[in-house]
């Protein structure tokens, strides 16, 4: 099994190659009752772009570390894009769909680490 902080560290080269904004990083290995080690969170200003965030993700490790995901779902509509890379799941958000549900805040207890804006 490929190391959870590599992986991590592809998913977010890989939504900065499409420009993706806000990305934070949430640690969750030191909560009991965490469905993941970590979610990785981002956002795109439009269906187009977290389309092209998400396919990027998904290309981008894929070619760099040879994995693919498990699972993915919200292509069809693209205002929330998760994939599930077994201990990793990554949300692609458009700005207020992410807004509204506000993982982060869920998840407050845990180890958050906002990534500066590629631009």
């Amino acid at each position: 099994m490929k190391e959870n902080e590599q992986i991590v560290n592809k998913i977010v080269e890989g939504i900065q190659e499409r420009k993706g904004k806000n990305i934070v990083i949430v640690n969750l290995n030191k909560l009991n009752e965490a469905p993941c080690s970590y979610f990785v969170i981002c956002e795109g200003d439009s269906n187009v772009h977290v389309n092209a965030i998400a396919t990027s993700i998904k290309d981008y490790v894929r070619e760099q570390i040879k994995l693919k995901p498990y699972a993915t779902d919200g292509f069809e509509n693209c205002q929330w894009i998760a994939m599930d890379y077994g201990q990793i799941i990554v949300h692609v958000f458009q700005r207020e769909t992410r807004a509204f549900y506000d993982i982060e805040h869920l998840w407050s207890d845990a180890d958050l680490k906002k990534l500066e804006d590629i631009l």
